[in-house]
């Protein structure tokens, strides 16, 4: 009989080792969360007890289990876009800005999870780009840690559940082909505004290049302010002067970086780098 208890010992190993690996911060009485993330790696990979998961993810027996296990603690919910006023702002005030410039507007979406920020950001560039013939467009790079999450982007397929959460119908026929599943699949027109990469945002992000912009929301929260500040201060190095940065609506950088000016708009708010 498989074993689906954690003990404290395991919960805290367990916790060190994705702080360590991922920068993420579980906290107390978290246990519940890792229960349910691991218990189906233990079918997959025959493992008797979640706690032979976790000691053999830290010790590195197995690097597919790792990461798998990896994948299960870092994949979040999302949806298309969310919050809706950085979109606003994209298409009524920050693209406007890029539109007598000849040269596409770089993008980098730092947790692009199942695509759909990426995607809702070309989709926006699309919508504005007919208003304004002479706005150069956008290139958008999109990277995540998971490399299963970065394979469901690069698919660009979505079923109709996570079609119904943030996308209107009429978004839906413009921007998505029918499959013979009755799913629906990014225009190819769509997606070649987008590329993807593994990246691990506690590693060196002088291989991306440079950005107009940069999406980083709904992601500092899981870090230790250290972390955050480390994390916020290489998105400034990658950030052309007066580059714009979007943070998650609940996120702040207060006493994070002094590398930002906060912009406050009706609603929401952005920064730009000074």
């Amino acid at each position: 009989m498989v074993n689906k208890t954690l003990s404290e010992d395991d919960y805290t190993l367990f916790s060190e080792f994705l702080e360590r690996c991922c920068g993420i911060v579980l906290g107390p009485n978290k246990q519940y969360l890792v229960r349910s993330r691991l218990a189906p790696l233990m079918r997959k990979y025959d493992e008797p007890s979640l706690s032979q998961v976790v000691n053999d993810v830290i010790n590195g027996r197995n690097r597919g289990l790792r990461d798998d296990a990896i994948d299960a603690m870092t994949t979040n919910e999302t949806l298309w876009f969310r919050d809706r006023y950085p979109f606003e702002l994209l298409v009524k005030e920050l693209f406007p800005k890029f539109a007598e410039t000849r040269q596409p507007v770089k993008i980098w979406c730092a947790a692009a999870s199942s695509g759909q920020e990426p995607y809702s950001i070309a989709m926006a560039a699309a919508e504005y780009q007919k208003l304004n013939s002479r706005f150069p467009g956008v290139q958008i790079i999109g990277t995540d840690l998971s490399t299963e999450m970065l394979q469901k982007c690069k698919i660009a397929t979505y079923d109709s559940l996570s079609l119904s959460r943030g996308l209107s119908e009429e978004r839906k026929r413009q921007f998505f082909d029918d499959t013979p599943e009755g799913n629906k699949r990014i225009k190819p027109e769509i997606a070649r505004m987008v590329t993807f990469k593994q990246l691990n945002l506690l590693d060196s992000y002088a291989n991306l290049g440079r950005f107009d912009m940069v999406f980083c929301r709904n992601v500092l929260i899981y870090f230790a302010p250290e972390v955050k500040s480390a994390i916020l201060q290489k998105i400034a190095s990658v950030l052309n002067k007066d580059g714009i940065l979007f943070l998650g609506a609940s996120e702040s950088m207060a006493g994070l970086s002094s590398d930002f000016n906060m912009i406050r708009c009706n609603p929401g708010l952005y920064y730009t780098r000074k």
